[in-house]
């Protein structure tokens, strides 16, 4: 577990240990994201904290780490497993290999839109997707927006399969991306998001898939200039918390808890829509090179990464009712 130096001093101080302790009489719950403070992300947390001080009189609050100051994503989510931390905010990415069903809404190409994304995260779909963490140690809170995921590299616009060839593209530690971004041409690298800009830099990679915000707010927009339309996929984030915190809350301050994060779901939302626009704006301003993509030629290269996926029962039963959802 990759822990930066501050967090193993607080830990060894005993401060967020206290601080995971949100008993019935009251509390302050951590709260950890990877992206910079004042990302959608970020901010729909904080929106949720003031709520939950407001209704709980005090008695409960959050306090955010965000910038990656507590690890990386799979970092994050082993520390909420066991309790060492209240909350986290990961891309589900992040959760395919140990969560199978948030493969659903990661498989390349089965979301067609943000709509649709919306759709399939809002109904029977989404939730049973958030239950299935708790067999793990987790609870799962909120599904947030994440925006189209495309293709950015520092040699060449890709408009086809065979621009890839060659290309080492940082995926994220998914069997899904890594399985997709191989089929569709290029050499698919596992990197953590904090680690993509200098690994630009030094061409240890030619390039990754992320979002525009992703691409804007992490500096990526710098170093890699060729930007292709390939939104292969609307990976979302989830908001999760420890199973051994949220247990230690009263089943009132539960309820509030839940009803406040889907609350907090239309804040982001309405934050990402002018951030993500911000963000694709500020980039080509600055010289990126924008181009639009054979789309059907990199779903066809992708049709048997889905395939493999569909061997298991309940990821090919929620995959055809989000299809059916188109």
């Amino acid at each position: 577990m990759r822990l930066n130096r501050r967090f193993v001093m607080a830990l060894a101080g005993g401060g967020l240990l206290a601080a995971c302790e949100p008993a019935d009489h009251g509390g302050v719950l951590t709260a950890c994201d990877v992206h910079r403070d004042g990302y959608p992300t970020v901010e729909a947390v904080k929106w949720l904290g003031q709520r939950l001080s407001e209704q709980t009189q005090g008695r409960l609050t959050i306090r955010n780490y965000p910038s990656g100051q507590l690890g990386v994503e799979d970092d994050t989510i082993a520390l909420a497993q066991s309790g060492v931390i209240d909350m986290c905010r990961v891309n589900a990415a992040s959760l395919n290999n140990a969560f199978p069903l948030t493969q659903v809404v990661c498989m390349p190409f089965g979301i067609e839109d943000d709509a649709h994304l919306h759709r399939v995260l809002d109904g029977a779909i989404g939730q049973e997707i958030l239950n299935s963490f708790a067999n793990r140690g987790l609870i799962g809170l909120a599904a947030y927006d994440a925006g189209g995921r495309c293709f950015y590299n520092t040699h060449r616009p890709i408009v086809q399969p065979s621009d890839l060839k060659g290309l080492k593209i940082r995926v994220p530690q998914s069997d899904v991306f890594i399985d997709a971004v191989a089929a569709m041409g290029a050499n698919p690298t596992p990197l953590g998001v904090g680690a993509v800009y200098s690994a630009l830099q030094s061409r240890l990679i030619d390039g990754a898939e992320n979002n525009w915000p992703t691409f804007d707010s992490s500096r990526h927009v710098e170093v890699a200039h060729y930007w292709s339309n390939t939104r292969h996929s609307y990976s979302p984030e989830f908001l999760l918390m420890s199973a051994k915190s949220f247990a230690r809350l009263s089943t009132t301050d539960q309820a509030t808890l839940r009803e406040l994060a889907k609350a907090s779901v239309q804040v982001m939302r309405q934050n990402w829509a002018r951030f993500e626009a911000e963000s694709r704006d500020r980039a080509l301003k600055a010289g990126t090179k924008m181009v639009d993509v054979d789309r059907a030629t990199f779903k066809q290269a992708c049709e048997p990464v889905n395939r493999a996926r569909l061997t298991h029962p309940d990821v090919a039963r929620l995959f055809a009712a989000v299809r059916a959802m188109v």
